[in-house]
Formats: C-alpha cells, structure tokens, sequence
C-alpha cells in the first residue's frame, strides 16, 4: 500500500472523540488549549478494514458474554510471529494482560521484594521508572551512552550497577523507546549474558516490535542465537496496540517459555488478577494479525516519511538540532540543547511554538532538553512542527 493510498483511506480526524492525545490537552496534562498534540503513543489512523468488519460482526452478535479463548487466536498470532521473526510460541507460554504498563506491574512483583532492585536502562519510557517505584522497589537507572544522538548499552557500567545493587530483575526495552535503537542480536546476548551470570530475571518489552523503519531487522530476544541460554530467566512482552492503533480494547501477551518461572508468575498474579479476557480486544488482534500486512505496510511507510522529513529539514534549517536515528517506534528523540536552555524547553516548544510533546527529563534525568515527539500522524503536522521551531528559533534567543 502506498503513502497516499493509506492516508487518503485510513488517516482521521480524533477530536472531540474523547481522544487523550486530542481532548485532554487543555485539562490534564498540559494545562493550556490550541496545542498541536504530538504527545501520547497512538496515531491518528484507524484500524485496518478487516478489524472494524470483525468488530462488527462479533458486535452484531449482541451477546458479550463470557468467552473462552478460541484456537484461531493463537494460529493467527503465533503465525505473524513466525513469519515475521522467526519467532517460535507455544500455547502454554501465553498469559494476557489488560496492557504491558499492567504487566510491568505485576512481573516486578512476581518476581522480586520489596527493597530488590531492578534495574533499567533510560532514557527509557516513564511507566517503566513508576513500576519500579510504586511498588517499593529500588530503581537502578543504566545511562546509555549517547555519541551525537546514536545510543548504546554501556555493558560495563550495567554489570557494575548490577553487582553493586545486587539486582534482581531487568527491565528491557526493544526497539527502545525513546532511544529509538532496534537491538542487534550481539547487543541483546552481551546484555542478557550478563544479567544471566548474576541471576538476573529478564522482562523484554517489545511492544513496539512491528513498528521497524527498516534501517536494521528487529530480533526479538525469542529469536537471537542463544536464545536458549535466557529461557529461563526470560519473559516477553508484545501487543498489538502499538502496531495497529488498539490501545484502548486492552490484550496484550505475557509470554513465559520456562514452567518454573510461570508458575512463579501464576502464584503472584492469580491473587491481584480474576479478571475475564477482552473480548473485543482478541476478536481486533486475531483479525489485525491476519489481515493486517498490507496496512502495517502503508502504516511504516508514512511513519518513516514522516521522520525522514523532520529529520532532513532540521538538518538543513537548524543543524544544531540533533534528531536521534530512529530505528524503530514512532517517537523520534531529539536534543535541542544546542539551541535552547533546557530551562526553557516548555517556554519554547509548548508556550511559543504550541507543540504538545513528552519531555526528555520524563524518561532520564540526564535528558532535559531533549523531546520525544510522535510522528504517526497527519503530515500537516509534521511540516507545521518543523516550520514552528526553525521559525521560533529564528525569531527569539533561547539560551
């Protein structure tokens, strides 16, 4: 599918749909109106056709019922993972939560005590640093290394802090978000044959697997070369609510290959977790995962259009402006430290250029100055991003 095929078909209008991103701006988060949203992880584009038919279908129905998962399920999943990396699932491997921020919840408690620590490698997604925290546990924050915008797993410092912390458990994030990097399988094993020589218990989020720019293969950490050597410490995590815009019909997958580290799960979860599956949720996954090649396909080549585009603009209208490699997700990094005073990042971006974004300071301390912005939207609004900050910038002193 073409760029222009799947926006003509597929992009959409979410205000006044009681939209986080769209509706909630001026309330919450933000505090101020007549902000352009490019904040929260979702897009601007509906579910492909073959989703909305069979959402209709079941919803026609009537009935919402008590269900019990059915066999095609786990045929459509398992066969998207297999086709696309190689990745081989079994049925008793597969647990379900309401969402991986959920799931990150519960594995910390599964799997350590309050006062272990666990540790992750930022600047990485806030919920990971909450999950830690909430639940009284000792967050252990790996810096990445950061050479012009490219990002990389500091393996010294990491086995350092392990050891020193004596950490119980890792939080992984592939493709990082906000990092953007896509993991090599090199990079994956040296991490995990670290955390496997001081029995670390590994949780690899890959929730963004599907959404690969092509710049380099997305492995999933059940699919390296030595996989074999993590199954038993490891657990996955998927969704089809990044890759196919279903946040909110709440199924995501909790895959745990090692018997003794499910059963370890299973004595957790079963007394915080009675609740039924999502119904509409498993009917849109199974579909999406069936039908939905064709729009994932159409769906990565705007993403990347659209990062391409800021990218490259920046570079020429304000160079010093530094726009991580984005790899994978939608969410390109990008260090404005050169230009503004990160003092007065929310001055610049939100107060005069009128850009709702997620701050760099959310995910590290080390990143204030730093914005993620979400590129899976309307290209009015990736061209009106770039026009607003070159602008701005040349119009006002921010350092």
């Amino acid at each position: 599918m073409t760029i222009e095929e799947f926006n003509s078909k597929y992009l959409v209008n979410r205000e006044g749909t009681n939209s986080q991103k769209w509706d909630t701006i001026k309330d919450r988060r933000f505090k101020v109106g007549g902000l352009i949203p490019m904040w929260v992880a979702d897009m601007e584009f509906k579910a492909p056709d073959e989703v909305i038919d069979a959402l209709n279908k079941r919803v026609s129905h009537g009935v919402f019922g008590y269900t019990v998962l059915w066999d095609s399920y786990f045929e459509s999943f398992f066969n998207w993972q297999k086709k696309r990396y190689n990745i081989d699932l079994k049925e008793e491997w597969i647990n379900f939560s309401t969402g991986l921020v959920t799931a990150l919840y519960w594995l910390v408690n599964a799997y350590t005590n309050k006062g272990d620590s666990v540790v992750i490698l930022t600047p990485v997604y806030y919920p990971f640093h909450n999950a830690v925290k909430d639940n009284e546990r000792n967050l252990i924050k790996c810096e990445l290394k950061n050479d012009n915008g490219v990002f990389s797993i500091d393996f010294e410092k990491l086995e350092d802090d392990i050891v020193k912390n004596n950490v119980k458990l890792m939080i992984f994030c592939n493709p990082h978000n906000p990092a953007g990097r896509v993991w090599t399988d090199e990079e994956i094993d040296k991490t995990f044959d670290i955390c496997k020589r001081h029995n670390v218990y590994i949780v690899s989020d890959e929730i963004h697997q599907d959404i690969n720019l092509g710049y380099r293969p997305f492995i999933s950490a059940l699919s390296i070369k030595n996989k074999d050597k993590y199954l038993d410490r490891l657990v996955v995590l998927t969704s089809p609510s990044k890759t196919f815009n279903l946040a909110c019909l709440l199924n995501s997958h909790i895959v745990i290959p090692d018997e003794k580290m499910r059963e370890k799960y299973n004595k957790y979860v079963n007394t915080v977790n009675r609740t039924e599956l999502s119904l509409l949720g498993m009917v849109a996954a199974e579909a999406a995962y069936r039908y939905g090649e064709d729009w994932v396909d159409g769906l990565l080549k705007t993403i990347r259009r659209n990062y391409e585009y800021i990218r490259d603009e920046l570079k020429t209208k304000v160079p010093e402006i530094i726009t991580s490699p984005l790899e994978g997700t939608y969410l390109p990094f990008i260090d404005l430290r050169k230009v503004v005073n990160p003092e007065r990042v929310k001055e610049f971006i939100q107060d005069d250029c009128k850009i709702a974004i997620d701050f760099g300071e959310w995910f590290s301390d080390n990143c204030k100055g730093f914005i993620r912005v979400n590129v899976a939207t309307d290209f009015k609004y990736i061209e009106e991003f770039v026009n607003k900050v070159s602008s701005q910038l040349k119009n006002k002193n921010y350092k």
